[in-house]
Order: structure tokens, then sequence, then C-alpha cells
């Protein structure tokens, strides 16, 4: 392992020595210019933003592929927030955080991930500044921005930077940059109301948005106004989705698999490695290995059963497909003009949301961690037993027991978040140079509460011991023997409080030096300073190991960091421009980095222009890896070991992933490289077409599980393979935090935007983005994994893999007062494989790959949209997303998703209705 974990000082001393002179002298436009042109009077050197359908567009391309999304297109996908809209995008990719993942690390969020390299690395901006992060780290690892926490009736537009890196907002915005453009100013009011049901009359989503405003900046010397939308969700059951195939249920025999050693993830009460998993009826271990259920199977259960001393039940029955949500979001702004050549400006935010989960019932055995090391409640003396003197154990001493606490009820997670942005400052010009100067406050509060997860000592008491002070725990059909105080006893109501807050004073000036061949030599120089602090406090009982399967999280830590940064925009001739861009990150008491970014455009003719990019970034770690705490959690690992003894044995299992933070973590560093051509034929066409790579080294992350397995550094249970020793299941993995990674990611991205004017038609709007993964390397040590077209990298966020296509084509027509859209998205298909040449991940009961020949078919949706302007005032909008009603193709590896992928949502939710209204005063 080419790991170092020692600061050089020296070295970084001579890198600040030679950064801060160019830093101050050199400097380029192209951050001011991105956050500039939010208040809609920047100046023409700091505008970005692509103006669209004709030859001007050409030449108000930067060098940068910035993709620019309008309201319209937001609002033809029917989509209900921003987050839901933006993971739609063809370059979000695998360690998104989708808000259906409710027993994820970060549930209750929304995160993006661009590239596939994680929502850590994607920088996330409001009108061209940082927000505070989302008080659960994304894995217990990844700290990222909460999408839920933006208004989305507030949002006028979004910037998407592609090019990774970026020397004026953040030298840690690795994958890109993702700028939520909201409101600057408004006058008049308009209230919007909402209501939407799934085609099978649930997952209700009811909303209500006013926006209202007043003043005028030009004639009044001021303006303020406010949008506040609130909204509720009904959330949706895996049970209602019986009608869906394999969406509504966890038993997936009938499509060829089978209950055993976890080939259909969701069904339990199975075999694995020949014992008897977790199951409502319970079983308990005679002196002789073999073991006897204690009866009643068909009382709980209702699916087919095997017999081979199982009790197979659907973990379907409790689960949430999608949870309920309720929001409250609010922003304002107000501009109130100092004199002719400045103004000062204010924004307000809140938002508070709440989100409830439900899960399966928990087990009584099982492996994970905490500080003091892993716990094995399966096997080994902390297994879970009946004690000799318990009234269901026939066998007069300790029996190891398996059992589903169907009597203590599903667990249950309640998230309440509230999250607050201010924002003051002052903008305008003095002398030759434009500037703005602000402060930001922002921060996340959060409390998770949980019900129906079990005290691991509590429960040892209970069945172990006969004076136990809370009482014998009864199980299966004897468990309405049992009293309330029992219950109370060994499942308490546990929480956890997370916080996160982020000050900023940052200043930045731009100003025009002199003409050039082909116009002005523009200079924007600019400093920040920004305190960010974050804080998880364990879940009650984690810290001590004693909540059984709950993975411990938490971290606590101050990070304080000071840039510098100066771009240069420089048109040397009427068709060739460059742009040099230089970064100085100081992280107090750690690394200090410079980090350069050039383009190059050349204009041969207005209808074409080719571009390039080269960038690079730099990331501290965050309080997560290298501060105070750690986590654990669950992936699924395919086991070596066990493969190599029994070939039934090698699917994908659930593993407790245990990892300690690690105070000597280098930071992340990375190089990005994009060329394109931007095409413009004609007046109404225009095409773009990029190529990129970004290549991350350094990369922070848990140590490798499969070298773990082969050190031998994780917990087995006793279940071996044919006697040979050390085969016992795979249960636990321990692993730190450690700069062991790289990645290498390249691919392709067109966007085609093509406009007919149909006369008394009207006119039509067609536009395509496709993203395409060429590449995508991850190496580990000295071994490199593919994971471009598979359903690597499971060990990110949902496992919902990495297909190499993703396409959205969308159509509007505009006739008269009616507008009509339509948008198709599609997701190429991809192997059932961990990594390219790795074995695959699933089988059927046969033993042949799963599913199809160990591939996961492609999937396509259609979502269809309306808009009627019945007044001056009044309109009328609709919407049907997934209009075919398409079922998401069966996925039996994702975790993300109840035996679908999380790409393709909108496939296991089914057909779903919005219609609406708004009224403009």
């Amino acid at each position: 392992m080419n790991t170092s974990l020692h600061p050089r000082p020296r070295l970084r001393r001579r890198a600040l020595s030679i950064a801060i002179p160019f830093a101050l002298c050199a400097a380029l436009p192209l951050a001011a210019q991105a956050q500039e042109d939010t208040s809609q009077d920047a100046t023409n050197l700091s505008k970005i933003t692509v103006t669209g359908s004709n030859i001007p567009r050409t030449s108000t391309e930067t060098a940068s592929p910035v993709q620019v999304i309008s309201r319209q297109e937001i609002d033809r996908t029917g989509k209900t927030s921003i987050g839901e809209y933006l993971q739609s995008l063809t370059v979000d990719g695998a360690g998104s955080v989708p808000k259906t993942f409710g027993n994820g690390f970060a549930m209750g969020s929304t995160g993006i991930s661009l590239r596939g390299l994680g929502a850590g690395s994607t920088l996330v901006l409001i009108n061209g500044r940082r927000i505070a992060s989302y008080g659960l780290a994304d894995d217990g690892q990844k700290v990222f921005t909460d999408l839920s926490s933006i208004p989305m009736d507030a949002v006028e537009r979004v910037e998407v930077l592609k090019d990774g890196a970026s020397s004026i907002y953040g030298s840690d915005a690795i994958a890109g940059v993702v700028n939520v453009i909201l409101r600057s100013d408004f006058e008049g009011a308009i209230f919007t109301g909402s209501y939407g049901t799934s085609g099978d009359t649930d997952g209700n989503t009811r909303k209500g948005t006013l926006t209202a405003g007043t003043g005028n900046l030009d004639k009044d010397g001021w303006n303020a106004f406010f949008s506040l939308d609130v909204s509720k969700t009904d959330g949706i059951r895996v049970s209602d989705r019986r009608n869906r195939k394999w969406i509504g249920t966890g038993d997936i025999r009938p499509w060829g698999y089978s209950s055993a050693n976890g080939a259909s993830q969701y069904l339990g009460g199975g075999l694995n490695g020949g014992l008897p998993t977790n199951a409502p009826d319970g079983a308990y271990e005679n002196a002789d290995g073999s073991w006897t259920r204690l009866g009643g199977c068909e009382q709980f259960s209702s699916v087919p059963q095997e017999g081979n001393n199982t009790c197979l039940w659907d973990l379907g029955q409790f689960r949430d497909l999608t949870p309920d949500e309720k929001a409250i979001n609010f922003f304002s702004r107000g501009t109130f003009r100092i004199n002719d050549s400045a103004d000062l400006y204010t924004e307000f935010g809140y938002s508070k949301k709440t989100v409830d989960f439900q899960n399966t019932p928990s087990g009584t055995s099982g492996a994970w961690g905490y500080p003091g090391g892993p716990v094995n409640a399966s096997s080994g003396d902390g297994a879970i037993v009946l004690g000799p003197d318990h009234p269901q154990n026939p066998t007069g001493q300790d029996a190891r027991l398996r059992y589903s606490a169907f009597d203590v009820g599903p667990r249950q997670t309640h998230n309440e978040n509230e999250f607050m942005r201010f924002l003051v400052g002052v903008k305008g010009s003095a002398g030759d140079w434009d500037y703005d100067v602000g402060y930001l406050h922002s921060q996340s509060e959060l409390t998770n509460t949980r019900k129906g997860f079990l005290s691991y000592s509590a429960v040892r008491c209970a069945l172990e011991d006969p004076n136990c002070a809370g009482g014998t725990w009864l199980l299966g059909t004897r468990a309405g023997e049992n009293p309330q105080s029992l219950y109370d006893f060994i499942s308490p109501t546990i929480s956890a409080r997370a916080k996160s807050r982020l000050d900023i004073i940052d200043a930045r000036a731009n100003r025009s030096l002199m003409d050039l061949g082909g116009g002005s030599l523009g200079l924007a120089v600019g400093a920040e300073f920004r305190r960010n602090e974050v804080s998880l406090t364990p879940q009650t009982g984690t810290e001590t190991g004693d909540i059984i399967g709950l993975g411990y999280s938490a971290y606590d830590g101050v990070e304080k960091t000071s840039a510098v940064y100066a771009e240069l925009v420089a048109p040397f001739t009427d068709t060739f421009e460059a742009t040099v861009a230089g970064r100085v990150d100081h992280y107090q008491g750690g690394d200090t980095a410079f980090t350069p970014k050039v383009g190059l455009k050349w204009t041969p003719a207005e209808w074409i222009a080719l571009r390039a990019t080269y960038a690079e970034g730099f990331r501290a770690p965050n309080p997560a890896e290298s501060g105070k705490g750690g986590s654990a959690g669950f992936s699924n690992i395919v086991d070596p070991v066990r493969c190599a003894a029994d070939a039934t044995l090698c699917g994908a299992q659930s593993v407790a992933i245990i990892t300690t933070p690690n105070p000597d973590l280098d930071p992340e560093k990375s190089k990005s490289y994009t060329f394109g051509i931007v095409l413009q034929p004609t007046s109404s066409t225009t095409l773009t077409l990029d190529a990129w790579q970004i290549k991350r080294t350094d990369e922070i992350g848990g140590g490798d599980p499969q070298q773990a397995i082969a050190a031998g550094d994780v917990i087995r249970g006793d279940n071996l393979v044919n006697g040979i020793p050390g085969t016992g299941q795979l249960l636990a993995i321990n692993t730190a935090y450690v700069n062991a990674d790289s990645t290498k990611v390249n691919g392709l991205d067109l966007d085609v935007r093509q406009r007919f004017d149909l006369g008394e038609a009207g006119q039509l709007r067609l536009d395509l983005q496709w993203s395409h993964i060429n590449k995508f390397e991850k190496t580990v040590g000295d071994t490199t994994y593919e994971y471009a077209g598979t359903h690597g990298n499971c060990d990110v966020t949902n496992c919902i893999g990495t297909p190499k296509d993703r396409i959205n084509f969308g159509a509007t027509w505009d006739i008269n007062d009616f507008s009509i859209s339509a948008v198709a998205n599609y997701r190429s298909s991809i192997d059932n494989k961990t990594a390219k040449g790795e074995d695959c991940a699933s089988n059927y009961a046969d033993g042949s790959p799963a599913p199809g020949g160990c591939k996961l078919a492609s999937f396509t949706t259609v979502d269809l949209s309306g808009n009627w302007q019945a007044t001056d005032a009044f309109s009328v909008f609709a919407s049907v997303q997934n209009v075919a009603d398409r079922i998401a193709p069966l996925d039996p590896l994702s975790y993300g998703g109840f035996n679908y992928n999380p790409l393709d949502y909108s496939g296991a939710i089914g057909r779903f209705f919005t219609l609406g209204a708004r009224y403009t005063f």
C-alpha cells in the first residue's frame, strides 16, 4: 500500500511562497463571473451564463463546460423538489443520496454526486456561496450539502460547472460545482398550490407557495421579497406495491432466486451456511449443534415455506418505500440602494423538515461495532442465548437464539432538521473596480430519534437471567404474555443530535485592465475566511456497542480555512481567449495548497469554438475522517474465502464495516482535464461535445475490505464450510480511514438544442443531454478495479452502480396559451458484477448468473407536463411522471432500493399525477 501519513512542511512552505505572488498578480474572473451573475446586474465581463439559441452563444461560452438549467426545464419534469430534479441529471452518479434511502447514515437528506465521485466531492452553492452541510455525514464520513433545504419555488435557474475543481469557489470541488441561483428581486405576489398522487392513490403530496415582493430598486431605491412554501408528502409502504411484481415483496423466489445464503436479501428467516437466520417464530440451538424452532411460523408469515428448519418472512411487510415528509421553506431578500455606486443586500433562509421512516423489526443476532471494537452477537461468548432457566428453553443449558422481534414492532426513525442561512453584504463600484463584500452564517441542527431498536445488555438480561429487573422476555407465540414494561426495558427510545455551523467572510472585485485584440483584459481577485464546525453525538447506547445491529457514528471538529484567489481572462484576438486562475487555501493547523486552473478557447468561425481546461483540486480531511469518533455501517461484500470453499456461497452478503478515524491523513488531490467543441451551424441549433477526465489521488476512505479479509482482520461466525477452519460466515470487517486509493474517471458529455418556429402552430424546442462514462478505474493498493458498466462501486452509498450511459431527451411545444412538454430519461444496462472481470454478484437458485445472464436491463421512463395560461393572472399546470407506468427492473444487489435500483425510482413508485394552479396578483 503506497500510503503516506506524515506531513511534509518544507514542501508546503515552498508551495505557498510560489502561490501567493501568483494569486495576487495573475488571477482570473471565472468564479466571480458565476457569482456576480446571480444579481442580474453584473457587467459583461462577469457574465458566463450560456445564452442558448443563437450565434452570440458561441462567443459567450467560457472555456469551462457549464450546463445552464432554466426554471422552465425544471418545471416541465413535474419534480417537486430541487434535489429530486438534480438527481435526474445525466451527470449525477454513484454516491448520490436519494430521499428514499431511509436506512442510510444520512437518512432524510438528498445529495448529488457529480461524475459518481461522491456527494462529498460535489460543491453545492446558493447564489455563488456555500451553505452549512447536512448534520449527518453520508456513510459516516462524507460531509455534503442537503439539497432538500433549498426552497424550490425561489429557484431561478441552476448552473452546473462540470470540469472538476474550482480555483474560485473552492479547491475541494473535485467533481464540480452545482450553483443554485435564487431570485434576486421581485414585485407583486404569486400564489401556487398543487396536489399530487400516484396511480395507486397514495404517496399524496400537497404543496402551497406564496411569493410576494415590493419596491423598485431603480425608482424607490429598494426591493424586498419573500418566498414561503409548505409541503406534506405521505409515505408509501413496500407492501403497497404488491401489484408491481418484485417491487412490493422481498420474496423473489417466483423470479428464480433462492431463499438461502442471502440470495434474496429482503427475504428473512432462511438458512445461511446451514444456520437459520432471524425469524419471528424463533429458533434455538441444541447441544448437538442442531436447531429447533419454537413453532408458530404460520402465525407470523404468509409466504410459502420450504421446510429445512426455516421460517421465511417478507421484509417488505414492514419497510417503507418512501418516507413521510413535512417541510416548510422560507427565503427572503432585501436590496437597498446606498448611493449611485453601492447597494446593501441581505438574504435570510429558513427550512424545517421532518422525515419518518419505518424498517423491519430488529433481530437478536448479528455483528456491529463501536469504538471499543466489534460485537458478535451471533456466536462465541457474546452470542444472544436463551438461558437454561428460560421457560422456552428445554435444553437445560445456554442455547443460541435466532429471533426477529415482531412483537417489539418495526424499527422507526424520526428526523427533524432545522436549517438557517443569513447573508449580508455590500456590492457596487469604486473607481474602475466592481466589488462585493459579504458575511454569511449558515447552520443546520438535526435530531434523530429511533424506536424499536433492541438494547444488547437488556436483551441478554431478559433472556438469560431469571431475576432480571426488566422481567423475562417470552418469544414468538408467547409474546402476548409480555407486559409493556418489558418492551420499555429491552427497547428504549434512543436519539442522536447533529450540528453544522458555517461562517464566511468574503470579498471579491473585478475590473478591466486594458484592451487586447479581442476585448478587455479582465482581472478578478478575491479572499475568504470560513469556519466550519460539525458535531454528531452518537445514538444512545452505540458508544458502548449496546444497540443490536446499529452502527456507531460520531464526530466532532472545527475547520478554519483562509483563501485568496485571482483570475485573468485574456481575449488576445477576436478568435482566441485564455483564462488563468490560481487559488491558495490554508487550513489552520494543517495544510496549505495552491491549485491552478487554465482554460483556452479558440473560435475560428462564429459558428464553431474549441475549448479546453486543466485544473487541480485539493480536499483536506474533514472532522468525520480525522477527528474524534468513527463509524460502523453495512455493505454488500463478496467473501472470497467462503466462495472458494463452496461456489454456492459466492453471492454478495451484508457485512458490518467498522471504521475508525485517522488524525494523520493527508489531503486528497485531483487533476482534471476537459476538451470540447461548441457548434452553432444555424441560429436555432446548438451542439456542445466535451471530453473530460478527473483523476483523484490519496483518496480518503476505509481500508479495502478484501485486503482486510485476506489479512484476517474480520469477525466470522462458526458455521464452517465443510468443516474448513476460518470459513465461517463473514460478520464484520475492521478498517480505518487511510489515503490508500486513487480513482480515474473519464467520459463524454453531449448537449444538443434545436428550436423550430412553426408559424401559427407555435414553437417546438428539442434538447438532449447524454453523459457517457468510458472508464471508472479505482486503484486500491496494487489492484485496479474497473467499474464502468458494472454494479460497482458498492462501497459507496446505495450501490447503484456505474451505467455507462445516461440520456435525457426533452421536447416542448408552445402554442398560444398552452405549453406541452415530454422528457424521456434513459439509463443503460449494467453488468451485475462488483467490478469488471469479477464473478456475477448474484445467482438464480439453479446457480446460473442473475439477473438475465448477469445483466441489469436498461430502463427508460417518459414524463409529460402541460401549462395553460388561462388569463394574464391565472394558469393551470399538470404533469404525469412515468406516463407508461413502467416497472423498474429487478435489482438483487442494490441496498438503496427495495429490489430496485435507486436510479429507477420512478419505476418503483409507478405513474404519478400532479395538478396545480398559479395566480399572480
